[in-house]
């Protein structure tokens, strides 16, 4: 597959996952999420960014349509993290929409990558062009050319995380690991597979100095 065409099909599952996305999401309130929150504190920092562990991802900033279908997602476990899933016994819809409406208001983390200049050019290859000869869509074609994500789809916003959280998720999702059988985590499934743990590494550093 081309990156030409894989990129046409991650556009038409844009369009698609914007539709449903707003459908699906009621809209939250970040005064009763910050009092939901108190207890996310313990692992997420008490700004929502500053989480203490490298493999735990920071909240601040995240687009609430992600954030909120994620908790939906460790709910019903669809994403099968049993930490989060007792985490959010006996919430409402209501309520994982209020947290994902909080942590979405708070300010986002920023980092600057350590990598080489080599590296970090190899990575922002990747990161804008893709990796045509294994049909790799380029990462900028879903979550904006500073890793901005897209709310209104729903795609998260990828830059302020730790490298460790990043190389952990793309390696679950080449790994099937994290696989969730929606739309956006086939999408996932299909880039990282292409990726080998070196250009997985570049990427992780060169994706979290993008602000």
């Amino acid at each position: 597959m081309s990156v030409r065409t894989s990129i046409a099909k991650i556009t038409t599952i844009s369009i698609l996952l914007s539709f449903f996305s707003s459908a699906a999401i009621a809209a939250g309130d970040v005064a009763a999420g910050q009092a939901q929150a108190v207890t996310c504190a313990a692992c997420h920092g008490q700004d929502g960014a500053t989480a203490i562990d490298p493999t735990y991802p920071n909240l601040a900033g995240q687009n609430e349509v992600y954030l909120t279908r994620q908790l939906q997602m460790f709910q019903s476990g669809e994403r099968n993290v049993a930490l989060m899933s007792a985490q959010l016994i006996g919430k409402s819809e209501q309520d994982l929409a209020d947290l994902g409406a909080y942590y979405a208001s708070l300010p986002a983390k920023h980092f600057e990558a350590t990598g080489s200049d080599e590296d970090i050019k190899a990575a922002e290859g990747i990161y804008k062009g893709g990796v045509i000869a294994k049909g790799v869509a380029a990462c900028a074609a879903c979550h904006g050319p500073n890793g901005a994500g897209n709310a209104q789809a729903g795609f998260p916003a990828i830059s302020g995380q730790s490298v460790g959280y990043t190389i952990a998720q793309l390696t679950d999702y080449r790994e099937g690991r994290r696989g969730t059988g929606d739309a956006y985590g086939n999408m996932m499934r299909g880039v990282a597979s292409g990726l080998s743990d070196g250009q997985i590494a570049i990427l992780a550093d060169y994706i979290s100095g993008l602000h």
